[in-house]
């Protein structure tokens, strides 16, 4: 998305460079949206914990990291939680937390959704509460992102 001068007798030439580097022939075609994006540009995975005192969620979280705040669009709960794994449906990590969860499959003695809510703190972590089937305040919590 850059352009660079280049010498060429008396006068200079423009080269137009987009943004996967590779020389295109105008600025506009420099600076064009771009067409062919892979999936790793539109999803990365961060490895999260759940902690509230007595208990730990292991997560893998899928995020947009061209949105802000990153819009979650999918993952994991690995462990910790009855009926693990459960799915990731949705949320947010931005200034605060936003996760909704989903367990797969039918009946039984566990919850059938799961809600955190968090707001960010420092170090790299988010302080709130979570619950379970349509509840979002019954525990408390604090999330951080795993190196």
């Amino acid at each position: 998305m850059t352009s660079a001068a280049k010498k060429k007798g008396q006068g200079q030439e423009h080269r137009f460079i987009n943004a996967q580097g590779s020389e295109v022939k105008t600025h506009d075609e420099a600076f064009a949206a771009q067409r062919d994006v892979s999936a790793e540009a539109l999803r990365v995975t961060a490895k999260m914990r759940l902690n509230n005192g007595a208990l730990t969620f292991d997560m893998e979280v899928a995020y947009n990291p061209n949105t802000y705040p990153h819009i979650i669009t999918g993952g994991r709960i690995t462990s910790g939680i009855c009926g693990a794994p459960w799915d990731i449906t949705g949320g947010e990590l931005g200034p605060r937390l936003v996760l909704r969860a989903a367990r797969p499959g039918g009946s039984g003695n566990c919850a059938q959704t799961m809600t955190v809510i968090g707001q960010f703190q420092v170090p790299l972590s988010y302080r709130g509460t979570y619950g379970f089937n349509g509840q979002s305040a019954s525990f408390p919590h604090t999330t951080q992102y795993l190196c």
